[in-house]
């Protein structure tokens, strides 16, 4: 537990998770596959997110929520984590890029709509990356 609390205090300035994020965290870092039901504000993405920055590797976020996506990396980047979000309006070239740069730039997060998961050409290189976790974020 310490090593989490260091990584909420480092990122989020928080000294201690909130009373149910840590039963949610534990199980997480345990392996096991985890539904979580948190009212809106409840801090939600923390129970992934810090897991996935105490493993090497990426965490794969499935979203169907444009802006939700743009916020969610927006807010790791100001943190200085890598993270990066695929929505639609991109080209194939820079798609390509972008997929790579996933496999090789040391990016902790890649935020997807549901959408793009289909795609062969992304699910072809997430193979390639060395996946930590897969996080479903706003499922309706």
């Amino acid at each position: 537990m310490l090593e989490a609390v260091q990584i909420l205090n480092k990122y989020w300035g928080h000294k201690a998770f909130r009373p149910l994020q840590w039963p949610i965290i534990a199980s997480v870092l345990e392996g096991e596959n985890v539904l979580a039901l948190l009212p809106t504000g409840g801090g939600k993405s923390i129970c992934f997110q810090v897991p996935a920055l105490l493993r090497s590797g990426i965490c794969i976020v499935v979203s169907p929520l444009i802006a939700l996506m743009e916020d969610q990396v927006s807010n790791l980047q100001a943190k200085g984590i890598k993270a990066m979000s695929l929505t639609g309006g991109i080209s194939f070239n820079d798609l390509d890029k972008k997929l790579d740069n996933c496999i090789y730039g040391d990016y902790k997060f890649l935020y997807l709509s549901p959408e793009r998961l289909q795609m062969e050409l992304v699910q072809e290189r997430i193979r390639l990356m060395n996946v930590n976790l897969i996080a479903v974020d706003e499922a309706h």
